[in-house]
């Protein structure tokens, strides 16, 4: 592994990649694929301003790249479906075919969790072996399983291309920032009378993970999830907020009248995301542990009080 190509470059997990990667000696030449600039300057890195749904083929075979790290990802729900849709299935799409056609050697793609969806009877906890049931009503969890499911199409012609599917729980650290964190900072945080606790990974380990499974040439694929559970009335004290119960059906009402008017201060989300607080998806990782003897630095509840942390010292500037 010399030559490297992160798509979604300038995002939350991409960029911690490229500076973890440019620390590296046996790394020749990052390159970074994006439609927002990159917001600092990392050695051995060269931006390209282009949407995943483009032809990537040139950038890949001008640069020799010999590994892809597919980042890229609409993740905040938007009204707009069928965008949301065309970026995250078409992008992938777009991104694995080009790969196979400039013959890049492996391809780490980054699912998600969310792809087993979330229901009452998920395992507890889940394994790669369990099923993949990314709730249809759910764009981002419905389009995590479909990519999963389609991958192997698009690879057929590979020619022995190495896949690695990494799925991890929900990323939290300093830069967590998405409905979900935003929603957990408010003052006054209103949730269903009955959550099930989650589960986190510290940014930090889930780029450990990424590099060992490149750089080990591993395949297949493997669940990323901290030790632990942390409950929603923990998060919300750590993070100075009140936690203020209120019945499923009051609450689904008033969240589908936010998102239906774009009131983004009241709701970043529709309803069924709503199921991801109510049913319970835990994965077991012992298989990442295992092969590539990886120990999670943080455990669920160490990753979000380094966040918590985070938020005060921002809030006592």
């Amino acid at each position: 592994m010399r030559n490297v190509c992160i798509t979604g470059a300038s995002g939350y997990i991409g960029n911690k990649i490229a500076l973890f990667l440019s620390q590296k000696d046996e790394i020749e030449n990052i390159v970074g694929i994006d439609i927002n600039p990159q917001k600092e300057f990392i050695p051995k890195f060269h931006f390209y301003k282009r949407d995943v749904r483009d032809d990537i083929e040139d950038i890949l075979t001008h640069n020799s790249i010999d590994t892809m790290i597919h980042t890229a990802y609409v993740l905040p729900p938007i009204h707009d479906k069928q965008l949301m849709e065309d970026i995250n299935v078409g992008g992938t799409r777009n991104v694995i075919r080009a790969c196979v056609r400039a013959k890049v050697e492996q391809i780490l793609y980054t699912s998600s969790s969310t792809a087993y969806g979330f229901h009452p009877d998920n395992d507890n906890p889940l394994t790669e072996d369990s099923r993949l049931r990314g709730n249809a009503d759910f764009t981002y969890c419905k389009n995590k399983r479909e990519i999963e499911m389609a991958i192997p199409d698009w690879m057929k012609d590979s020619n022995g291309m190495n896949l690695i599917i990494l799925r991890p729980c929900f990323v939290v650290g300093p830069g967590f920032d998405n409905p979900l964190s935003r929603y957990l900072r408010k003052k006054i945080v209103i949730l269903p009378f009955h959550t099930e606790p989650m589960q986190f990974v510290h940014e930090d380990d889930l780029v450990r993970i990424i590099w060992l499974a490149l750089r080990d040439k591993k395949n297949g694929i493997f669940n990323v999830g901290g030790e632990g559970t942390i409950s929603f009335a923990e998060m919300v004290k750590k993070l100075g907020g009140i936690l203020i119960p209120a019945p499923d059906k009051l609450l689904s009402f008033f969240n589908a009248i936010a998102w239906s008017l774009r009131l983004s201060f009241l709701s970043e989300f529709p309803n069924p995301a709503l199921n991801m607080i109510r049913y319970p998806w835990v994965v077991n990782s012992d298989k990442l542990k295992q092969q590539l003897g990886f120990q999670y630095k943080y455990t669920t509840c160490e990753a979000f009080d380094e966040y918590a942390e985070f938020v005060r010292r921002c809030k006592g500037k």
